[in-house]
């Protein structure tokens, strides 16, 4: 069958096909740039050099056995795996960084050594050090990054002046939690903490706003289940998050559900009552296509609302605010780049989105980016530390309220 008269679910299987190649490509090249700046290029003596390149080896193998794991395995026996995978993950991140910048480093020296006519820089002689260099800087940054991460997250207080908020809810409180990513690593007891800190700050109404998780819905149903204990006088709601649907939307929703939360889907709700209500409105995660199992679609979710009434959008990902800029919407709830994460990551980040974290405007229209509740990957934070967003809404006259960390 051509390419062109292929059938929806075939195209994404070619795509998903072609997906795996370039990463199992990516993570050979990288693999083995590492064995040859770390392993072979100091000249280590046998069996070290063996040894090294084993390992190097082995820790390749486990990246490409994590997501196998989260998918197949039940905790804790998936940890085996989960935990030095996402170490190597970040640690192999920051040792890649070092080793380009010393590459790049030596051919400038190298490239001035020749205009001079003086020597050029000779590689060998600098290999060990430069070994040395990038494995004492990936110890540092593991160390701080473990050290922020599994601290959990801080609640960051954020005020938002709204025009024509109701002042009959002067003051209310959306509390949001979003890329939680429960699974590989994070498990019941952080969902439990994490419904225990939410709770503690009585708010009017709690926000997940995707990627809950990551993994198969029967296999995490254990390690979600305290989420079932979350609390908002005006109700609990849940959008989905890209991972989400890589994890299979349709039985997580239905999971969620059980727990008691409300899945917004491409649809809206009135939350309050008469003239002191606004439109709370949810949309699928905009890469839910690839997998088949939804689409973003805001304009059937703002579809016959009224336009003076406020309205808060929940969009996972921050790339929502394209069209959200130029919809009757007030403010936007989103996660999804975890801030970066891991310095210098943020960077990276910036070439796919603007809306990295924190508060953006257009006009009328307001974004707020999480930076996220738990990690994905790497259990590191370096530069980007976890929150809790506790979000006080106010009439537009009140906005001389600044942004108040807690």
């Amino acid at each position: 069958m051509l390419p062109g008269r292929m059938s929806p679910r075939s195209r994404r299987h070619l795509a998903m096909g072609v997906f795996a190649a370039l990463g199992l490509a990516f993570l050979a090249a990288t693999h083995t740039y590492l064995a040859n700046r770390l392993v072979i290029d100091p000249g280590w003596p046998e069996p070290v050099r063996s040894l090294g390149l084993v390992f190097v080896g082995l820790l390749g193998a486990l990246l490409v056995a994590q997501p196998i794991a989260e998918r197949s395995l039940r905790r804790p026996a998936s940890l085996w795996i989960a935990w030095p995978a996402s170490i190597w993950m970040g640690a192999g991140f920051w040792m890649l960084l070092v080793l380009f910048a010393t590459d790049a480093a030596l051919w400038v020296a190298g490239g001035v050594a020749q205009a001079a006519d003086a020597s050029v820089v000779d590689a060998s002689a600098t290999a060990s050090w430069r070994a040395a260099l990038t494995f004492g800087l990936a110890f540092v940054g593991l160390g701080v990054g473990l050290r922020t991460a599994l601290a959990g997250p801080d609640v960051v207080g954020q005020r938002f002046a709204i025009a024509n908020w109701p002042e009959a809810l002067d003051g209310f409180r959306i509390v949001q939690i979003s890329d939680i990513h429960i699974g590989p690593i994070l498990g019941r007891d952080f969902a439990a903490r994490l419904t225990e800190r939410v709770n503690a700050l009585d708010p009017d109404l709690v926000v997940v706003t995707g990627d809950l998780v990551d993994g198969d819905a029967e296999l995490l149903a254990d390690e979600v289940a305290p989420f079932a204990g979350l609390r908002g006088r005006h109700g609990v709601y849940f959008v989905t998050g890209n991972h989400d649907h890589y994890s299979g939307a349709d039985p997580w929703v239905d999971m969620v559900t059980s727990l008691g939360m409300r899945a917004l889907r491409n649809e809206r709700v009135e939350i309050g009552d008469g003239d002191a209500c606004f439109d709370l409105v949810g949309v699928d995660d905009h890469h839910a296509h690839f997998v088949g199992d939804g689409r973003e679609d805001l304009e059937r979710a703002l579809d016959g609302r009224d336009p003076q009434r406020p309205a808060v959008l929940l969009a996972h990902d921050p790339a929502t605010f394209k069209s959200a800029r130029h919809a009757a919407v007030d403010l936007q709830l989103s996660g999804h780049t975890h801030g970066g994460q891991i310095w210098p990551f943020a960077w990276f980040v910036r070439l796919a989105t603007p809306w990295v974290a924190g508060r953006y405007r257009e006009g009328r229209v307001q974004l707020y980016v999480s930076r996220g509740t738990g990690f994905w990957g790497p259990p590191l934070r370096l530069g980007a530390p976890a929150e809790i967003t506790e979000i006080t809404l106010h009439p537009s006259h009140d906005d001389a309220h600044p942004e108040e960390p807690r």
